[in-house]
């Protein structure tokens, strides 16, 4: 009796996932830049124009020329350090908001990859805010240089937002300006108000919580305890607001403001109220705790780096980042 023939054919295994088009990866994020360029534009001239804005859109070119260099410096940094570091990263993607003040919630990075060690997780969590950082100092240094010291309008007759002011902020004041005499401020041009900015941006990424570039740079540097320090930071943002809050309240019933202006300033610590709520929501999906590396070493210039790094914060923040006038 014959047995049946054998199966010549090879057994089938599923095939290898294609490698992803470089080129056609970035098709997406480059829109998406492209929209928010527009949406900062408009955002500017709105600032001038109010309604009227889509027929002087060109105004609003020098502010989005220079917050979006910073914040593309800004996310290439991190896409850079994670390409060296060989972690699967996706190309930033870019958040329009016409009606938000700076036209624009940032841009996130999708990481595809795990961070294995301390030492990339600190190159890519402070390559970010220190590149875009290094764009922002120099736009907000030329305009400060270039924005003029004007005397502030009498408190009923028109309704003023000041910027907030971190030391390194005034410090670039007193540099560029000099003390500046009472009853005066500087008329922020747009070059310099997208330095501002960018200041702030980077302000926010370097709060040491969660999945911020603040809590990478600060578990590389203490580890899992850093997930009990993030906590007391997420804490104390609503002590911030409402000390921040009162303080302007307080001063402005002392300096005999409009009731308005009074109304106005207790809402001078509402963002930190607002990142409070958010971080606790984006803690919801991807948890409170930091996803662990697998070594426990940092090298000592990333030490020196981390340490530095988080300094920055406390430069930066700004205990109101406006308020009424």
């Amino acid at each position: 009796m014959s047995e049946p023939a054998p199966d010549d054919k090879p057994t089938s295994e599923p095939e290898p996932e294609a490698p992803r088009s470089k080129a056609r990866e970035w098709l997406l994020p480059l829109a998406l830049m492209g929209l928010t360029f527009v949406s900062m534009m408009w955002t500017a001239a709105f600032a001038e124009h109010q309604w009227d804005a889509h027929n002087h859109l060109e105004d609003g070119l020098p502010f989005a020329t220079a917050l979006m260099t910073i914040l593309f410096a800004h996310e290439m940094g991190h896409y850079i350090a994670a390409l060296l570091h060989k972690v699967d990263v996706s190309p930033p993607y870019f958040i329009p908001m016409p009606f938000f003040m700076l036209g624009t919630l940032g841009a996130v990075i999708a990481m595809r990859g795990e961070i294995r060690s301390r030492n990339a997780l600190l190159d890519v969590g402070a390559a970010g805010p220190l590149a875009g950082l290094a764009v922002a100092l120099p736009i907000l240094c030329y305009g400060i240089a270039t924005s003029p010291i004007d005397p502030l309008p009498p408190r009923d007759e028109v309704e003023l937002i000041l910027e907030g002011h971190s030391i390194l902020y005034e410090l670039l004041l007193y540099a560029f300006h000099g003390p500046i005499a009472e009853g005066h401020d500087i008329t922020l041009s747009q070059i310099a108000f997208a330095g501002w900015a960018g200041l702030v941006v980077t302000m926010i990424n370097l709060i040491p919580h969660g999945q911020l570039d603040g809590g990478h740079i600060a578990y590389a540097l203490v580890g899992p305890k850093q997930d009990r320090y993030g906590e007391v930071v997420l804490r104390a943002l609503p002590v911030i607001a409402f000390l921040s809050s009162g303080y302007y309240v307080l001063q402005a019933f002392l300096d005999q403001a409009p009731w308005s202006v009074i109304k106005d300033e207790a809402l001078a610590g509402a963002p930190w109220l607002f990142w409070f709520v958010l971080l606790n929501f984006m803690g919801r999906f991807s948890g409170m705790e930091h996803p662990p590396t697998e070594d426990a070493t940092l090298s000592p210039v990333r030490r020196i780096v981390a340490i530095g790094t988080l300094a920055v914060f406390v430069l930066l923040f700004m205990p109101s980042w406006g308020r009424a006038y």
